[in-house]
């Protein structure tokens, strides 16, 4: 962003933000994609009303704000029979841009280690279930007259 969005939060005005806005604006507010945004929702002769001092003064109360930017964005609204009330339900699914807090980075931890730990459990599992298949398939008995059955298993799945 073009305006230092520090200065801006800080500022006890929305007049002081302007300011901020247009101080470092090198270009047409115009160019704003959020602005852009807005103007491209607006028929053309209202869009072309307003001034550049206009523009900036929505650009400051809109922020830094950028939605529909999600894998999925579903919306819409029911009625439920005999309620005289409408209902809506938003189901927004995307990357998370957020910066985490302390207890979300420690949650995301454990979720990734037990992860692994799932991962690297499974892997032995099926390795160790591929050596025995292996031993049983070349005749090796480890343990005479002990079986786990899973070589006549196997033998009878193929």
């Amino acid at each position: 962003m073009a305006y230092n969005e520090e200065k801006v939060c800080n500022s006890s005005s929305i007049s002081e933000d302007i300011g901020l806005f247009s101080d470092e604006q090198t270009t047409s507010v115009r160019q704003d994609p959020v602005i852009k945004k807005l103007l491209g929702k607006l028929p053309d002769d209202i869009a072309d009303s307003y001034s550049e001092r206009q523009l900036q003064g929505l650009r400051v109360a809109l922020g830094d704000r950028t939605w529909g930017k999600h894998f999925i964005d579903r919306r819409g609204t029911f009625a439920i029979t005999f309620v005289r009330w409408r209902f809506y339900y938003v189901f927004l699914l995307g990357k998370n841009r957020r910066a985490y807090t302390r207890r979300e980075k420690h949650a995301s931890l454990l979720m990734f280690m037990g992860l692994i730990l799932l991962f690297l459990c499974i892997s032995v599992l099926l390795g160790l279930l591929t050596l025995y298949l292996l031993k049983s398939a070349l005749g090796i008995d480890l343990l005479e007259g002990s079986s786990l059955g899973l070589w006549d298993w196997f033998k009878e799945l193929w």
